[in-house]
């Protein structure tokens, strides 16, 4: 067997399980509620109601938060299916726990609420839906294409095509806008010839006199007395 005909089998498998399993959690779900609502002092010819209000109510919410993909109003519907969800599975444990006996007062009075806000709580559900439906964006068509009366001329020579063109509504010519005016530029700013500046004086070295060299002295002989 390939492995395509493989998961068409295993895909069938699972949709007849997941049909038997929630008809057979449908049915004892809807005998517990039954129970329980007889359970909370309302009448046995209409308590099989009681189930069905619950159950609807999170159908109604689950198709709502499928639908509602993309849409804001997507996050109702889910606070709906939790809280629709949570009702459901509490009423399954209340009635397991009172065991056939009758339901204390404040209990039975908030069961004897559920099918007030169930229908509240539907009503507003399919405005939401409704409303979502009018806000979905429609079909973006691309504009038709602009012809102009040469192009048609140029395609149909008849004489009916020439007086189209002839009875071609031509725009006025487009005056071209005034140029903006010259500016004229400022005024140059007189500045000031700077003042010559004088050379510096050479420096002249200073003459220092030089003292007169004294001629050398002859010395004299002296006689030199010898010893006796």
């Amino acid at each position: 067997m390939s492995t395509r005909k493989t998961m068409v089998a295993v895909q069938a498998l699972a949709v007849l399980v997941i049909v038997g399993v929630g008809a057979a959690a449908f049915v004892l779900s809807f005998t517990t509620l039954r129970d329980l609502a007889k359970l909370a002092h309302i009448p046995a010819s209409t308590a099989w109601l009681f189930p069905l209000i619950v159950d609807g109510t999170i159908i109604q919410a689950t198709l709502g938060w499928l639908v509602l993909a993309k849409s804001p109003e997507r996050k109702y519907f889910m606070g709906v299916l939790a809280a629709g969800s949570l009702i459901s599975v509490a009423g399954n444990s209340i009635h397991a726990v009172a065991n056939g006996h009758q339901l204390p007062a404040w209990l039975c009075a908030i069961v004897a609420a559920i099918a007030p806000i169930s229908l509240l709580i539907d009503t507003h559900g399919l405005a939401v839906l409704f409303r979502a439906a009018q806000y979905q964006p429609a079909d973006v068509r691309a504009p038709a294409p602009v012809v102009s009366p040469e192009a048609v001329a140029a395609v149909d020579d008849s004489p009916a095509a020439d007086l189209a063109a002839a009875s071609a509504v031509v725009p006025d010519p487009v005056e071209p806008a005034p140029a903006p005016a010259a500016v004229s530029a400022p005024s140059p700013v007189p500045v000031r010839a700077a003042a010559p500046v004088r050379p510096a004086r050479p420096m002249v070295p200073v003459a220092r006199p030089v003292p007169p060299v004294r001629p050398a002295q002859q010395m004299l002989p002296i006689p030199v007395p010898s010893g006796s």
